[in-house]
C-alpha cells in the first residue's frame, strides 16, 4: 500500500489568546501566547492512510477496523493510543522528507481559532446546533474528513468529529504556570491532552479552547489526531 502523504497547511508564528473566562475552569486564566510558525494537517488522519502505517511498519490495527461504522477508508482512524499516534508520526517521518510529530495544545488550539481572536468556535459564537446538517450528522460514526466547510486557515473538522491527541501532558493547572512563547505542558503526568468534539457526545463540537485529557494507553472510539510539521 503507497504512502499517503497528508495535505498540510501552513499557520503562521502568532501571538494569541488562550482559554476562556466563562469555561472549565481549567481553561483559565485566558492568556496570551506565542507559538512559532508550523504546518497541521488539513484533515484528521484516516483509515486509510492509517492502514498504509499498519501494513508498512507491521503496527497492530487499531480496535473496530472492521466496525461497519468506523471503517471507511476517509473516516478519521479511531481507537488509537497517544502511543500509537506517536508511532505513525515517527514511522511517517521515516519515510517522508520531514519530521511529522503531534501538535502542541497551543498550536492546536491556535490553528482551531483561525485567526478569529477570542471567538468560542472556528466560525464564531453561534450555537454548534445552528451548523448545517448538525441533526443528520454524526449518527453512528465520525464523518468522512473534509466534507464540510474549512476554518479560515483552511484546515477541516476542526473542534468536531473524532477528539485529537496532542502532544502534551495535561495539567489542569497549566495555564497559570504556562510560558508565554511555545508552551508544551506539564514534563510530566498521568494523561494526555486531546482536543476537539466527539461524534459519541451529546453536543458534537467544542468550543475552541475546551480541553480534555485521557491516560495515554487508552483506545476510545472517538480518539484520532492530525499531524504537525
Amino acid at each position: 500500500m503507497p504512502v499517503i502523504d497528508p495535505p498540510l497547511v501552513s499557520v503562521k508564528g502568532q501571538w494569541f489568546l488562550m482559554g476562556s473566562e466563562t469555561g472549565a475552569e481549567n481553561e483559565r486564566p485566558v492568556h496570551r501566547v506565542w507559538v512559532d510558525a508550523f504546518a497541521l494537517g488539513a484533515c484528521q488522519v484516516t483509515n486509510g492512510e492509517y492502514d498504509a502505517f499498519v501494513e508498512s511498519a507491521g503496527h497492530v490495527p487499531p480496535p473496530f477496523r472492521s466496525d461497519p461504522n468506523l471503517n471507511h477508508l476517509r473516516q478519521p482512524v479511531v481507537a488509537v493510543s497517544w502511543d500509537d499516534a506517536m508511532s505513525y508520526c515517527e514511522w511517517l517521518s521515516s519515510v517522508a522528507d520531514r519530521r511529522f510529530r503531534l501538535p502542541t495544545e497551543a498550536e492546536w488550539e491556535c490553528a482551531a481559532r483561525g485567526g478569529n481572536e477570542g471567538k468560542a468556535y472556528p466560525w464564531g459564537d453561534d450555537a454548534p446546533q445552528l451548523r448545517p446538517n448538525y441533526d443528520v450528522r454524526w449518527l453512528d460514526g465520525p464523518e468522512q474528513v473534509a466534507g464540510g466547510v474549512p476554518n479560515e486557515y483552511g484546515l477541516y473538522d476542526m473542534c468536531e468529529n473524532v477528539h485529537e491527541w496532542c502532544s502534551d501532558w495535561f495539567g489542569a493547572d497549566f495555564y497559570s504556570l504556562s510560558p508565554s512563547r511555545n508552551p508544551r505542558g506539564p514534563e510530566s503526568g498521568l494523561r494526555r491532552v486531546s482536543r476537539g468534539g466527539s461524534w459519541r457526545h451529546q453536543i458534537k463540537i467544542t468550543r475552541c479552547a475546551a480541553r480534555s485529557s485521557i491516560p495515554p494507553a487508552f483506545h476510545y472510539a472517538d480518539y484520532g489526531f492530525r499531524v504537525a510539521v
